[in-house]
């Protein structure tokens, strides 16, 4: 025959119990941290998916997640590096030869500051998932357990009748109690609060034969606002702004992507001009050297003076200088490409010059008194804009609602077991309800007083800023349009300029070769055309930028997936007064 336990023992042996059944719980019911990232990642990605058929030129594929790497060295290696980049010729060699379009596809791979706005929209995608979640029944449950312990204390105290000093001792017990709840939570359409919840309480005297006692309850209640808080407009609106807010971070994000590719392409084709400044000022500084042979060579034969081979000395001095300067620059928005693209700065790029030397002066096709309308219909800030007008006009109501009294209807019942030795459910014949009103008059209403004034000023304030946006774009279109005109009429001279300066630069070094012509004369010449050299290539380049602005502004600039861009047709407008009939 087994011996018995010892008293003792049945404590710990219940605590043991205990918590072996509390981790059991836990273990069911808790998850793993990996679960809970995939269940937000899912749900964040099924909203933003949702509205991807109202937000034009969405990232259709788009994750919170940074996108895998490039391999740069898959990319081609760029030949031996010219001979204008003098000292800084060791950087480029066994670089890799980087075009645009890989450019492009590396930036939304790599990009910091493209993965931050890709995590601000996902954030707000787990911002509507929490605001619709709140709107669905809430399930809880909780469980405790405890073992409390008392010790056999010694009592001394009077006897009241015999005066006698009596000593007594006061038995310890040993208490084992658990509670268990289950409940819902609910917050309705029309404002009403439904409460249920089921509990079961267990309590035992540990030691002798002590037998356990439960009981367990059922029970709900329902809270219906009448005035204040009630109906369907006023206890929707968190969820309607935050539907709305999600649409507006979206159309947001799918700007900044445009926005993001023309400043991509921007420095890209700035480091372009950097190299080809540097070029351009090595050609002068290699002229500059040939003017002081040649001079050196009249001088020693007696037939220049030395301030005309000072002139030409001190013409190279400042060439040298101009060169490192444009190296130093070219080196300089190299590294700062290399920061946007997320590019260590220690990894050898070198930019395709047959980018720059595709470019042409592509005329937009879209005159400018047709482009304001156009952007006006298309642009998504200007949408969201509008709808922010929306927001404010229907937060007015809600807002007058929170002026009225308080007004709610309730009712609760419930139902009790009998406490007993064992488990038993709640019993309807011990049963108990409640039903009533309750009413505040609200005579403290000063917040809400000036909560509602505040969201009539934020009506006129929504108002104005949505003119002042339709002014804006207005404003951006014929500032892309001036900056394209400029930039087009700016290369046209310098094409004329550079001619120009080529054909006197020969004329001179001509005459300075007959000992005809004047230093001064030459030195110019030469500065002229190092000057409409760069300022073509300037041109060219603004000129392209510009034109990516215009399309970009008025809201055709669409971006693929990979971060290259197109220019989508232009769409039909009701009339030239379209910009006019959007206003609200």
């Amino acid at each position: 025959m087994a011996a018995p336990k010892s008293v003792s023992s049945v404590p710990r042996t219940i605590a043991a119990r205990l918590v072996s059944g509390l981790l059991l719980a836990l273990s069911v019911a808790g998850c793993s941290s990996k679960y809970w990232r995939r269940s937000a990642d899912k749900e964040a990605a099924r909203l933003i998916q949702e509205k991807v058929p109202a937000v034009p030129n969405m990232d259709t594929n788009f994750t919170a997640e940074a996108k895998a790497a490039l391999r740069l060295e898959d990319l081609g290696l760029a030949p031996e590096p010219g001979e204008f980049l003098g000292a800084e010729a060791a950087a480029e060699r066994g670089a890799r030869v980087l075009d645009l379009a890989t450019a492009l596809e590396l930036s939304v791979h790599q990009s910091r500051e493209f993965q931050t706005r890709r995590e601000m929209l996902y954030l707000e995608a787990l911002d509507l998932s929490l605001a619709r979640w709140r709107l669905q029944p809430i399930f809880g449950a909780r469980a405790n357990a405890a073992l409390q312990s008392t010790t056999p204390v010694r009592v001394t105290g009077q006897d009241p009748i015999t005066g006698e000093t009596v000593t007594a001792i006061r038995n310890g017990s040993k208490l084992a109690t658990g509670r268990g709840l289950f409940g819902v939570d609910w917050l309705l359409a029309t404002g009403a609060r439904l409460s249920a919840d089921f509990t079961a309480d267990f309590l035992r005297f540990v030691g002798g034969n002590g037998t356990p006692n439960t009981g367990s309850r059922l029970g709900g209640t329902l809270t219906q606002p009448l005035l204040r808080g009630a109906g369907f407009k006023v206890n929707r609106e968190n969820l309607k702004q935050a539907e709305r807010d999600l649409l507006y971070a979206m159309r947001e994000f799918a700007q900044y992507r445009q926005s993001f590719t023309v400043t991509t392409a921007g420095d890209y084709f700035q480091v372009l001009q950097a190299r080809d400044t540097a070029r351009n000022a090595f050609l002068d500084l290699q002229r500059s050297r040939q003017n002081v042979a040649r001079e050196r060579a009249f001088a020693d034969e007696g037939q220049r003076p030395l301030a005309s081979l000072d002139q030409f000395r001190q013409a190279e001095l400042n060439s040298e200088t101009r060169w490192l300067e444009a190296l130093r620059s070219y080196r300089e928005a190299l590294d700062r490409l290399k920061i946007s693209l997320g590019v260590p700065l220690e990894t050898k790029l070198v930019l395709a010059d047959s980018e720059l030397a595709a470019l042409t002066i592509n005329e937009p096709g879209v005159p400018v008194e047709e482009a304001v309308p156009v952007a006006v219909a298309t642009r998504l800030d200007l949408q969201t804009a509008r709808e922010r007008l929306e927001d404010s006009q229907r937060r007015v109501p809600v807002s007058k609602n929170n002026l009225l009294p308080q007004v709610d209807a309730f009712a609760a019942a419930g139902f009790a077991s009998t406490t007993t030795n064992g488990f038993v459910l709640p019993d309807p014949k011990f049963n108990n309800w409640s039903a009533g009103l309750t009413v505040d008059l609200g005579l403290d209403r000063k917040a809400q007083r000036n909560d509602f004034r505040r969201t009539l000023i934020q009506v006129e304030q929504t108002k104005r800023q949505f003119a002042l946006a339709v002014d804006t774009v207005r404003l951006q279109i014929a500032t892309d349009w001036r900056a394209l005109e400029q930039a087009r009429r700016n290369f046209e001279n310098t094409e004329i300029g550079v001619k120009l300066a080529e054909r006197r630069v020969e004329e001179q070094e001509l005459r300075m070769q007959l000992g005809r012509g004047q230093t001064r004369d030459l030195l110019d010449a030469q500065s002229d055309l190092n000057s409409a050299r760069n300022g073509r290539t300037a041109a060219l380049v603004n000129h392209t930028l510009a034109r990516l602005r215009y399309w970009r502004d008025m809201g055709l600039l669409f971006v693929r997936d990979d971060g290259s861009w197109y220019e989508a047709p232009v769409p039909p407008v009701a009339g030239p007064d379209r910009e006019t009939k959007a206003q609200p």
